[in-house]
């Protein structure tokens, strides 16, 4: 299979005067190859540019064709770089700037996205075009998209689709801790993608709106609304701060502190606030943390939004003292976030397997430091949005071995009696592919783990 290779460089403007969807895809393909180049997360990106880039001057409708652009290539990017590899006679020249994102970005429309060919391959074509870098190489596009267009679904009806979108790093991991089946599921559910999931601030109303919205009420609480493909912020309640975006194992670790109402509850790393606005709605006095300005301007707006009451703190959670011991810490480590994949498609190519070894040496530094913040016997949960053993159980057991905590096992009656997320060991542990009812008939989320310990 010929190597294809991710372009670096910046891409210029075409025309003042552009086709129909040319801005879109213009900016699709801008976004796509910045991620590959920087390592920077594609939803941190969108962001910036939607308040005073590119993204800014397009409609809503416009935007959410560059997201999904997006979000197809990097869920299908292996996939994809399979099929433009039989018709690469060579690897693309570095000289070629943006191209190896505008192959990416066509053939996501034309395999995945059902795009018409005329409209992708035109497009695709007059974006390189319009760019200096790429102008020599707008035969290539042509010729390219159109043997995808004309045979690249016979190729992809033929590869293992799960197996060929996983890294093998990822996948090597997944199958040592999980076995190859379960491995297989997580995968699955990646190509799946995420339905949205909300958390309602009073738990009471939660079943009202999953039948305003057109959702399902979760057994815990969460409502899922599986069809949803506009903006967010145009379904109801959204503005009136009745409920926020939260899948529905990251709604889990609170649940895991019991009854919090009146008691002061440290919510270590929280932006960008799912969690410590759960803990206001269930009555704590919450002080959330956390280390990014931008994020915890993020949080500021959520709760003003919602009405709900938090202080915050710009802070390290690793130096981070309260004046006095909190009765409670929630610590959702920063991690290699490899559970989120479903909804973050281009986490496998940003992250590195080095990357893994580092992150846990901050988690224990942080649990570590957060059982220094509670009253003797207060509790502290631990959890990470990270499938990777060595970012959950692995730090848990060093925390035990100090002789500083003692855990307390998760109940599956704290979980809406759903016991398959419970370990042997008394954890809580989701995986992307597992059910989410009783009966099995819902599935999917984000592949989470968390440890609820006793400070001694």
């Amino acid at each position: 299979m010929t190597e294809i290779r991710t372009p670096r460089g910046k891409r210029r403007s075409g025309s003042s005067a552009p086709q129909a969807g040319l801005p879109a895809r213009r900016e699709a393909v801008r976004l796509i190859a910045e991620v590959l180049e920087t390592g920077r997360p594609f939803d941190e990106l969108f962001r910036l540019s939607a308040a005073d880039g590119p993204l800014s001057g397009l409609a809503p409708r416009d935007r959410a064709l560059v997201r999904a652009i997006a979000a197809t290539a990097f869920r299908h990017k292996l996939a994809i770089d399979d099929i433009l590899g039989r018709f690469l006679s060579r690897p693309l020249p570095r000289r070629a700037g943006g191209v190896y994102a505008t192959l990416l970005s066509g053939a996501a429309q034309l395999l995945f996205l059902r795009v018409p060919a005329h409209a992708a391959i035109d497009l695709a074509v007059s974006l390189a075009a319009g760019d200096r870098q790429m102008r020599p190489f707008k035969g290539l596009v042509n010729a390219v998209l159109r043997k995808v267009s004309a045979e690249g679904a016979a190729i992809a009806a033929g590869q293992d689709a799960a197996r060929i979108a996983t890294p093998d790093w990822l996948w090597r991991r997944w199958v040592a801790a999980y076995g190859e089946a379960e491995a297989r599921a997580i995968a699955e559910a990646h190509l799946a993608g995420a339905a949205l999931d909300i958390t309602v601030a009073d738990e009471a109303q939660a079943a009202g709106w999953a039948d305003r919205l057109g959702g399902v009420l979760l057994p815990t609480g969460t409502v899922r609304i599986a069809d949803h493909s506009g903006r967010v912020e145009e379904l109801a309640g959204y503005g009136d701060g009745a409920w926020w975006v939260q899948d529905a194992a990251a709604a889990l670790p609170v649940r895991l502190l019991g009854e919090v109402r009146g008691a002061h509850v440290v919510d270590l790393c929280a932006a960008p606030g799912g969690k410590a606005m759960q803990l206001a709605a269930r009555g704590a006095r919450v002080t959330a943390i956390d280390s990014s300005a931008h994020r915890l301007a993020r949080l500021a707006e959520n709760l003003k939004r919602t009405g709900l009451a938090a202080d915050t703190v710009h802070g390290d959670a690793a130096l981070w003292r309260p004046a006095e011991p909190a009765d409670a810490v929630l610590l959702d480590a920063p991690c290699s976030a490899t559970g989120t994949i479903r909804r973050h498609p281009d986490l496998p190519h940003i992250k590195m397997p080095e990357q893994i070894g580092t992150l846990a040496g901050l988690q224990s530094a942080l649990l570590a430091h957060a059982l220094t913040l509670v009253k003797p016997g207060g509790l502290v949960v631990y959890c990470s949005c990270s499938l990777e053993p060595e970012e959950g159980p692995e730090v848990v057991a060093k925390a035990l071995a100090d002789g500083r905590a003692e855990r307390v096992p998760v109940r599956a009656d704290e979980l809406a009696g759903l016991g398959h997320f419970v370990t042997a060991e008394g954890d809580l542990r989701t995986l992307p592919g597992q059910a989410v009812d009783a009966a099995g008939d819902l599935k999917g989320l984000d592949g989470f783990f968390a440890a609820r310990l006793r400070a001694l």
